[in-house]
């Protein structure tokens, strides 16, 4: 079986670009704990919406489906679920939960990956939640003309405890010693936690709820305020084409980690971006701005269409009255415009500018 040893990443040469992601991964980081202390109302609502985008877009890209109301409502429980997805829409919530609310409880040991497998199925009627695998499963694409393509054979069942062991205490000895900086320790961890593919169900909901624990558990906790899922979803194709890259070879342990590094990092330092122009929207608008001077420099900058609920999402200290109030103030001015009707509307801007332009508009 293969050999998982961590601290040979050590010894690794990095190109630059892996580096320059790490570098800025890091900057965004030092600055978070200043936002965390000084915003405490727009990181309540940044929450909120980062678990409900984080349900959907993590189970979506497994084809685990239900309406956006009916997801709001079990994402609040505010509802049951009625069908087998709907049941593993709200385990993913409640594992989400039991991450947010107790990762430095959490320690990264097979008995607690259990466990957390066990609440994402835990409303299916399947009996192996939170067990091993008991059969061997395989990774397959379907082609064009209707067949499927095996491209990956994970770790056969009687192998899969020892290597969950193995990858657990190489990362925790790893990170305790201080030989790898995280940011390239958690995408090794998970890309070897996806070719083990522990469990019959759920691996791919299981490695991104995993990504979520060891970030949060080495101070990044950027995916708590922003979907780092839905930036997975959002970018699906090359997710599953850096992890095909990276996944070559892998039983012989000759594969290149690097394509799944870059991808995983780039997402992260996406999100941190992502956070930091949400949380100083209202400053980069004017430091006596009103509601209304927050959503013009929203609407001034977004390319293509929005809607209100995007509105919301990005300008988290203001209130759906107050956004609605400027949305019909700002299209009667002309600065946007407004399409469809009723929870079909949209909006598209008349008038993109440039954060240095607004500047020098104020």
């Amino acid at each position: 079986m293969r050999n998982f040893d961590y601290a040979k990443l050590s010894t690794m040469l990095w190109d630059t670009e892996i580096l320059s992601y790490i570098a800025k991964i890091h900057e965004y980081k030092g600055r978070q704990a200043l936002y965390l202390r000084q915003k405490p109302m727009e990181l309540e609502r940044l929450v909120e919406v980062a678990k409900i985008q984080s349900t959907e877009a993590s189970n979506r890209i497994e084809g685990i489906i239900t309406t956006k109301s009916r997801l709001k409502q079990l994402c609040e429980d505010k509802t049951t679920p009625k069908n087998r997805d709907e049941k593993e829409i709200l385990g993913y919530r409640n594992a989400l939960n039991l991450i947010h609310e107790n990762y430095p409880y959490i320690p990264v040991k097979p008995n607690y990956i259990l466990q957390l497998h066990k609440e994402l199925l835990k409303f299916t009627n399947l009996s192996y939640g939170g067990i091993f695998k008991n059969t061997a499963n395989e990774i397959d694409m379907r082609l064009p003309d209707g067949t499927m393509q095996i491209i990956f054979k994970p770790l056969l069942p009687y192998e899969t405890p020892q290597a969950i062991e193995n990858i657990c205490a190489s990362y925790e000895n790893t990170l305790n010693k201080e030989l790898v900086d995280p940011m390239l320790l958690i995408p090794c961890f998970i890309l070897d936690f996806l070719c083990i593919h522990p469990f019959n169900d759920g691996n791919g909901r299981m490695s991104r709820l995993l990504t979520l624990l060891l970030l949060y558990r080495s101070g990044y906790v950027v995916g708590q305020y922003i979907s780092i899922e839905k930036a997975i979803a959002d970018t699906k194709e090359v997710y599953y084409e850096s992890l095909a890259a990276s996944d070559e070879n892998w039983h012989t342990e000759k594969n290149n980690p690097r394509p799944f590094i870059k991808y995983m990092l780039g997402i992260i330092l996406a999100c941190y971006r992502e956070f930091e122009e949400r949380i100083t929207i209202s400053e980069q608008a004017g430091a006596k701005s009103t509601a209304y001077d927050i959503v013009r420099y929203y609407v001034t900058q977004k390319l293509g269409r929005f809607t209100k609920n995007d509105v919301l999402n990005s300008c988290p200290n203001i209130s759906s009255s107050s956004a609605a109030a400027a949305l019909k103030k700002l299209t009667e001015e002309g600065v946007i415009s407004r399409y469809g009707s009723g929870k079909n509307t949209f909006y598209a801007s008349n008038t993109l500018h440039s954060t240095e332009q607004q500047t020098h508009l104020r």
